[in-house]
């Protein structure tokens, strides 16, 4: 039964890790990721829940919009960082230069972004962008723009549409021309889509995408059954030994991520956190437990009720490791990849997991991740604090290991009466 699905799955699966946009997509947004933990930092600094009582309302007045530019020039303008990475990512798996792709695929989306404000007063403000427009409203729009305009550039570029100049010119000078008509071109291009959207149809091209893809996509990602589908596949792609946060987070990432900086905004704006579901979630609830598969809690049980001299040492090794996420000498040293004793628990304890974090939140129990980044290496109890803003965050995580270990312990179980019957037998072997 497994070699035919993995026989099935490894094709798909490769497919899929090796496809050059997914590869792109995730490189891009790993682009923004020190940026966004900058910006998440002192998004937690400034909404610490015990201020009230150290500082007056007027002081926290501003304290938070003196660091709250912080977030804003971060988190708040995230599509810039993605369209860029994207642009020059792709250009660069095209061996053309790179540093042009990114600079043209944000100029291209910068060409499609309405520089009009529409206050509520109604007046029309000239020359000023919306800020939703570079964050999370326009994620969807910048990506497509990005992945377009970058393919324009390298095609014209690889067809010698190019100015050359003579030797003995400085080589950044002689790049800038060599770039000068497959940028125009492209821009150009992306110019004249804007002029017949605003003039032909009386609206932009953010609205348009906004509107008709990236709605109806996040809000069919922000769902528990599409999320606990994914969940799925991401265990199951790990057990066939293939690595599934990669491939399934290469797919989902700009819907999560795009989830994630509206919570961030409705935070920061001191609005309801509007989706349950989005990246934090993934990472902190998932990942953030000892990494893929919650198996901080395996550890625990192998270490304190396991007998076999294998698991006991499987188990020594991933402790520190698993402490800060990492869970490489549990997937395949107890193993995991390819071990039918524990298929069970590695896919069924997620995914109950993920439904009752889920069910939890959606009922105010534990409140939702604000939005902010955390790093996935921050250990367990720590970093559900800080993605909620709420000690609840990192009670729930708690109750989390608990299902897990309850879970697993049968079928760790069974496995250590194995491993200590061959040990057993090997040793009796030895002794003869």
């Amino acid at each position: 039964m497994f070699e035919k699905i993995s026989e099935f799955l490894l094709p798909i699966a490769g497919k899929l890790n090796s496809n050059r946009y997914l590869q792109v997509l995730r490189d891009a947004f790993m682009l923004a990721f020190p940026l966004t933990i900058f910006g998440s930092i002192f998004v937690v600094l400034t909404n610490l829940p015990f201020l009230n009582k150290l500082l007056s309302e007027s002081a926290i007045a501003t304290f938070q919009s003196s660091f709250g530019i912080a977030s804003s020039a971060t988190m708040g303008i995230m599509s810039v960082f993605v369209v860029f990475g994207i642009g020059y990512y792709l250009s660069k798996s095209y061996d053309v230069e790179a540093i042009f792709g990114g600079a043209i695929a944000l100029v291209s989306f910068l060409l499609l972004t309405p520089f009009v404000l529409q206050p509520e007063t109604g007046e029309a403000v000239s020359g000023v962008i919306p800020v939703d427009r570079l964050g999370a409203k326009g994620m969807f729009l910048g990506m497509l723009t990005a992945f377009t305009s970058a393919e324009i550039y390298r095609k014209i570029v690889q067809k010698n549409f190019t100015i050359k100049m003579p030797a003995g010119v400085p080589p950044a000078v002689a790049k800038s021309f060599a770039a000068l008509i497959p940028a125009f071109i492209t821009l150009t291009v992306f110019l004249l889509i804007n002029v017949l959207v605003t003039l032909a149809f009386n609206t932009n091209m953010h609205d348009v995408i906004y509107n008709a893809v990236q709605a109806p996509l996040v809000g069919l990602g922000s769902g528990i059954i599409p999320t606990l589908i994914a969940v799925f596949f991401i265990q199951i792609l790990w057990f066939f030994g293939l690595h599934g946060q990669i491939i399934i987070n290469s797919v989902m990432d700009p819907i999560w991520n795009t989830l994630q900086i509206e919570n961030l905004e409705a935070y920061t704006a001191g609005k309801e956190i509007p989706h349950i579901i989005s990246k934090p979630f993934m990472e902190i609830y998932t990942v953030g437990m000892g990494g893929t598969g919650m198996t901080l809690a395996v550890i625990i049980a192998v270490l304190l009720f396991m007998k076999s001299k294998q698991m006991k040492q499987v188990g020594k090794l991933g402790l520190a490791p698993g402490l800060f996420n990492v869970n490489e000498p549990i997937i395949f040293g107890l193993p995991i990849v390819m071990n039918p004793i524990i298929i069970v628990p590695w896919i069924l304890a997620p995914m109950i997991v993920t439904l009752v974090t889920y069910l939890a939140m959606s009922s105010g129990l534990v409140p939702p991740p604000t939005g902010v980044t955390v790093p996935w290496t921050v250990p367990i109890f720590i970093n559900g604090i800080m993605a909620t803003n709420s000690i609840m965050g990192g009670v729930m995580q708690l109750v989390n290991l608990l299902i897990v270990f309850v879970i697993w312990f049968p079928f760790l179980k069974a496995l250590d009466r194995l491993n200590v019957q061959k040990e057993t037998e090997a040793e009796t072997n030895q002794a003869s």
